[in-house]
């Protein structure tokens, strides 16, 4: 399978003054998050939440700074998430993805909303029941 890139948005959840950003996302779901290179980090003046240590495609193990909130819109969906500062693409995670409940379609090789869900993301909540009438 080659690359997938997908236009995201990319905002600072915490700072709705601020103008968003447009990425050209590179689609990974073997990586678990978001990853953005500093110049945006910098440009949605998003604040450091702590230092991760991250593994690279190379096996190396890096320290990066680890920053939020970020809001990630595909779609029209949307996912509230944290990133790591790394590289020089932003790059799409598994965790994002499945928060705005998208797929990758490997036939295609593109980025799609998750059919199952057309209109609106789908999400698992294991172990909770419904409200009962009587409990609303």
């Amino acid at each position: 399978m080659g690359l997938i890139f997908q236009h995201i948005r990319l905002a600072n959840a915490a700072r709705g003054d601020l103008e968003e950003l447009d990425a050209n996302a590179l689609v990974d779901s073997g990586a678990a998050d978001l990853c953005i290179p500093e110049l945006v980090a910098k440009q949605l003046r998003l604040e450091k939440v702590e230092e991760r240590m991250i593994t690279v495609a190379d096996g190396r193990q890096i320290v990066v700074d680890y920053v939020g909130p970020v809001r990630v819109e595909v779609f029209g969906r949307t996912a509230f998430t944290g990133a790591m500062v790394t590289g020089n693409q932003v790059l799409l995670g598994a965790i994002p993805m499945e928060g705005m409940d998208v797929l990758i379609d490997p036939r295609r090789q593109q980025l799609i909303p998750n059919p199952v869900h057309p209109n609106i993301p789908g999400a698992m909540a294991v172990g909770v029941r419904p409200a009962r009438k009587d409990e609303e």
